[in-house]
């Protein structure tokens, strides 16, 4: 339908998270470039503590989906979420979905291809 998504792919080819919709490839592509200078800087709010103590954009959140399984996504500065994990099982198996991508994402490949239209 004319829209664009990015997938970050751990290095065996899994997929760690998925980007919002955007109205365009090069829309798309600020996005990916968000995730590369939101990432490192960002720190995590944990929403599935009792006490969450709330932290600014941008941020990491952790959360329980509707299946009681753990998810992360990335906010930008402004709020808006740039990208979003599959369920983890595990709260321990999400962060490490985090620390994958703030650790890989300052040097990875961006495959122009892989922008799903």
């Amino acid at each position: 339908d004319g829209r664009f998504h990015f997938n970050l792919y751990s290095s065996n080819n899994f997929i760690v998270a998925r980007s919002q919709i955007y109205s365009s490839s090069s829309a798309a592509m600020n996005g990916i470039k968000s995730v590369i200078t939101n990432a490192p800087k960002a720190q995590i709010e944990d929403q599935t503590l009792k006490n969450v103590t709330t932290v600014s954009f941008p941020k990491w959140e952790i959360y329980n989906d509707n299946a009681g399984q753990f998810r992360f996504r990335l906010r930008a500065s402004n709020g808006s979420c740039i990208c979003h994990s599959r369920g983890y099982t595990a709260k321990s198996s999400c962060k490490r979905g985090i620390e994958s991508i703030i650790r890989f994402a300052n040097d990875a490949k961006i495959n122009k291809a892989y922008l799903d239209n």
